[in-house]
């Protein structure tokens, strides 16, 4: 009965209503209203503090079509869900999906078309999204803007990256919002790929503060069939208003009903910790379309791959710089002598992971195509199923089968798309004919399709057309300068993991990665999904391979190992050589150690960009592993152990030593070890840039 009159009353009292709904636990407060306009706003309060307030929604469509007034209420529905939804990997192995919906159905009195906006409101946060239902007066049309808002309350201190429509791999800046200025990514000469529409410009994830002390971060979820959002700056009223990365003709998608758009997400707390134990990126996708999930298999792997970002080899076989892939005599090219990807080379890799425990060796620079695949936007760059002379595919093989280890393959596509959906279907049979499971794929340069962006909606579908694919096949995809995740890896299991962020690899070759940086990733771009980051690099500074080289990693040894815990992937690399851990192995045996797919996690202390401090509880054992990192500075943590489960666990301790310092001392490091207990309080410390992994091992 309720529900009837407060339908009845918003039928009568349209113009300028206001009704509020509360999360489950009552803290999160959220308030819908129509203005005389028939303008659709909202706001969102945690407690008595406003997170988002009054703010627009609305479209406009075709030219200049206005779809954001004139509305009028028809229906409002409520609902309640609170259900438990197994993982098939991830952080935990079961994840609470507990949220009050409104449905707030529109008419358009001036077009008689309708729309849709759904509410989902949640303990930590909001999730809403635009659904356009099948209509006679709307079948066919182009968004030419979504005008979704989301006005701060006041001049908050944010976490950004410009908003680039081809690369997210810039470092991170710290400021108030008035204070952005997204042209200073038209600086970093180590990105070549550059698209940034204005100054006032931020990608999302996007992490805030505000003075009041609430942790807000702003996202999207679910994105398919539409581009990334966006966020341009109003940097006198801290208004965000939502930008769609567009397609040559300017336009930002072309829909068809019934459609629905991805959810924009605000995940909100008191506390930086709960930011990153939440959740709902994930509950606001659709469960698994893959019914069998068997073989899709958590991976921890190494590569043939640091070697040539340190120079020691080449992805090339030959030196030329002009080729055609199909009238090329690859057998009667001069070798340059430095190519990686041999047979010899590749089968000590798969020997040292077969001694290690390693589940897997990825294999970059294997096909040919790498003399000339960059810079060129040349369209047949790579067929996906030529190796080169020194790369016998069937006996790496069956060397693999033989010690029980996977193969992970590289299709780099030199972002000429059309090429590889073109072959797409012959190397997916390569793959299968030769014992890999799992492919990483690569965009690097310029989208081909011409005048498409890494991030507009027809690279979105591209993204999705692979999941697809792969999956049919039983492949796992690990996607580089890929669009940056958005929870999908619930709807597509076989999606383990992401760069589509600045990784460890700048460290070989650019200014790199400031020691604050794997502090702020975590709230910014790991809020989406897991990130092949490369963690574990020993050998520190870049001149141990080229004398005068003065690239480093701006990190401690010790912070390298953390990182395996701090950067979730279930698709976790060992970046660093093989002989390079063989050099220090009481450090390697964590690498060994530590799992990649996890039961339980517990954020023990965090802020952004300043430090993390996280355990994990391994899903298949019950040994927990912490790791802790820190910016510039150093630091020291008590920690209460009251995480840990019943029982005595041998604690080893490697942490950094007492004169390790990034700078100056980054691979000093010491190995402890303790009995403790759920009870014990535990005091570490960590260098300026440095970290602290630590394995409980249950006795």
């Amino acid at each position: 009965m309720k529900k009837f009159l407060l339908l009845i009353s918003i039928l009568l009292f349209n113009v300028s209503i206001a009704q509020t709904y509360y999360s489950p636990d009552k803290n999160l407060q959220l308030s819908i209203s129509i203005n005389e306009k028939g303008e659709l706003y909202y706001q969102l309060k945690f407690k008595d503090k406003f997170v988002v307030k009054s703010s627009k929604l609305g479209f406009i469509l075709n030219e200049n079509d206005d779809f954001y007034s004139s509305f009028k209420v028809e229906n409002i529905d409520q609902s309640y869900v609170s259900e438990k939804w197994p993982t098939v990997w991830g952080e935990i192995d079961s994840i609470l999906n507990q949220f009050n919906e409104v449905k707030v159905a529109l008419k358009q009195e001036s077009s008689e078309r309708q729309l849709i906006i759904t509410f989902r409101i949640f303990n930590d946060g909001l999730g809403f999204r635009y659904e356009f239902p099948k209509q006679e007066n709307l079948k066919y049309f182009i968004v030419k803007d979504e005008l979704s808002e989301f006005s701060l309350s006041g001049n908050h201190k944010a976490f950004w990256i410009p908003g680039d429509y081809d690369s997210q791999e810039y470092t991170y800046t710290t400021s108030r919002i008035s204070e952005v200025n997204s042209a200073k990514g038209l600086s970093f000469d180590d990105i070549i790929v550059k698209s940034i529409p204005g100054n006032n410009f931020v990608q999302t994830p996007l992490m805030l503060k505000s003075d009041d002390g609430l942790y807000i971060n702003i996202h999207e979820a679910a994105l398919l069939d539409y581009p990334v959002m966006y966020l341009e700056v109003d940097k006198e009223s801290f208004v965000l208003r939502s930008h769609l990365c567009p397609d040559i003709f300017g336009n930002k998608a072309y829909l068809q009903t019934p459609f629905s758009t991805p959810w924009r997400t605000i995940i909100v707390s008191e506390k930086a910790e709960k930011i990153l134990e939440s959740n709902l990126i994930l509950n606001l996708n659709e469960p698994s379309k893959i019914k069998d999930v068997s073989w899709i298999k958590p991976q921890k792997y190494i590569g043939i791959w640091w070697g040539m970002h340190v120079g020691l080899y080449s992805w090339n076989y030959a030196d030329l710089d002009n080729i055609r892939i199909e009238a090329t005599d690859w057998k009667n090219l001069k070798p340059n002598g430095k190519h990686g990807a041999t047979t010899e080379r590749t089968k000590r890799y798969i020997d040292f992971a077969a001694k290690y425990g390693f589940d897997a060796v990825l294999i970059e620079g294997w096909n040919v195509g790498w003399e000339d695949w960059f810079g060129h936007w040349k369209e047949n760059v790579f067929d996906f199923i030529t190796p080169y002379p020194d790369f016998d595919v069937e006996e790496v093989s069956n060397y693999s089968k033989a010690k029980s280890v996977n193969l992970i393959m590289h299709h780099e596509t030199s972002a000429s798309v059309t090429n590889y959906e073109r072959r797409l279907d012959e190397a997916f049979r390569f793959l299968k004919n030769y014992n890999y499971n799992s492919i990483k794929t690569g965009y690097v340069g310029r989208i081909i399709p011409r005048g498409e962006h890494h991030d507009g909606q027809w690279m979105v579908n591209h993204f999705t057309r692979v999941l697809e694919k792969a999956a049919k096949e039983k492949i796992c995809i690990d996607s580089h300068e890929s669009v940056r995740p958005t929870g999908l890896h619930r709807t597509y299991p076989n999606w383990l993991s992401a760069e589509a962020s600045r990784g460890n690899e700048f460290n070989a070759w650019s200014d790199g990665n400031p020691p604050e940086h794997e502090t702020i990733l975590p709230f910014t771009r790991l809020i989406g999904g897991p990130m092949d980051y490369t963690p574990g690099i020993f050998q520190i500074k870049m001149d141990y391979y080229n004398p005068g080289n003065k690239f480093q990693v701006h990190t401690t040894l010790a912070k390298q190992l953390a990182l395996f815990v701090i950067m979730y992937s279930p698709i976790q690399m060992a970046a660093d050589l093989p002989e390079n851990y063989e050099r220090f192995p009481d450090a390697f045996q964590f690498i060994v150690d530590v799992p990649v797919d996890w039961q339980r996690k517990k954020v023990l202390s965090a802020e952004p960009g300043d430090f993390i401090v996280i355990a994990r509880k391994d899903r298949n054992s019950e040994n927990w592993f912490l790791g802790a990192v820190t910016d510039e500075n150093e630091r020291e943590f008590e920690l209460s152990l009251e995480f840990l489960d019943e029982g005595n666990y041998e604690a080893i301790f490697y942490c950094d030593s007492n004169d390790a310092n990034w700078k100056t001392n980054p691979m000093s490091y010491k190995i402890e070890k303790r009995v403790v207990t759920n009870s014990d309080k535990i005091k570490i410390r960590l260098a300026e840039g440095g970290g602290c992994a630590i394995s409980f091992i249950k006795k």
